[in-house]
């Protein structure tokens, strides 16, 4: 069996509060992207927006198959004939004061092809800055562990604070996860403490290739992101990797090498729990 590679790009923002200014500019990185032969683009969370807090998101949110962040993320992938991984859209929740963080995934048709709603909410103080977050007070969670078919292999997806809990990678794999996506916008104090060393580990522990984009600046409601999007291989190889400011990073995914991998070290099959 001989499984061709392909090449990903992992965009990465500093998004703000003008939403069209916002998609503008992830256009632009987009097509900056295909142009170096990208087949697939992954988007950070919040692509679109990034208000003064978190409870400022679900003011934009969607009906779930209908408007115009939606449509921007279909004619993104029809326009340019690639795969979209539309980072987060915030999506109508059962709660109807709250939104569902929903990563969403276009084929190059502009077809959606998968929706995967954040599982694990970022409520934290951090000590070091006094920084306080609290997503639960705007977000719903998800409860559904998501992998697709694509022509590239099993796309399994996942997004920021989710990075943190091993056993949610752990279930795309039982999945059938070949390679897993993750938009995000890590804060810069905790990206500068965990950010590499959880995107690594991610993927070594689970045998496949990683494409972690993130926000990464300075926004206009004064919180920074860490940035450092980059695309990981099986063992753990930093592959592309773009650090501050808009952007991306871009690699070929050796889909034969994951493989090959997977049969002579074969640490998933050795699984005793």
């Amino acid at each position: 069996m001989t499984l061709d590679p392909f090449t990903v790009a992992a965009i990465q923002l500093a998004s703000g509060t003008n939403l069209q200014a916002n998609l503008l500019e992830a256009e632009r990185e987009t097509e900056s992207a295909v142009r170096t032969g990208a087949q697939v683009v992954v988007l950070p969370e919040n692509f679109a927006y990034m208000g003064d807090s978190s409870r400022d998101i679900p003011k934009i949110k969607e009906s779930d198959g209908q408007g115009p962040l939606q449509e921007f993320l279909a004619h993104l992938a029809q326009r340019f004939g690639i795969w979209v991984v539309g980072g987060t859209v915030p999506l109508e929740a059962r709660d109807p004061i709250k939104a569902r963080a929903a990563c969403l995934v276009y084929d190059d048709q502009g077809r959606r092809a998968a929706r995967y709603d954040k599982i694990h909410l970022f409520d934290v103080e951090l000590l070091q800055d006094g920084e306080k977050y609290e997503e639960s007070a705007s977000f719903e969670p998800g409860e559904q562990v998501v992998v697709t078919d694509t022509p590239f292999g099993r796309l399994g997806l996942a997004v920021c604070y989710d990075l943190r809990f091993p056993e949610l990678f752990r279930g795309l794999v039982n999945q059938g996860a070949e390679w897993i996506a993750m938009p995000a916008a890590f804060t810069a104090e905790t990206g500068k403490a965990h950010w590499e060393t959880l995107v690594r580990a991610r993927a070594i522990e689970n045998q496949v290739h990683l494409v972690a984009a993130a926000q990464g600046g300075f926004h206009v409601n004064g919180r920074e992101t860490y940035g450092h999007s980059m695309i990981i291989d099986p063992w753990g190889n930093i592959l592309a990797e773009h650090e501050r400011g808009s952007g991306f990073a871009a690699a070929a995914l050796d889909r034969q090498f994951a493989h090959n991998m997977r049969l002579s070290f074969p640490c998933l099959a050795h699984r005793r729990l």
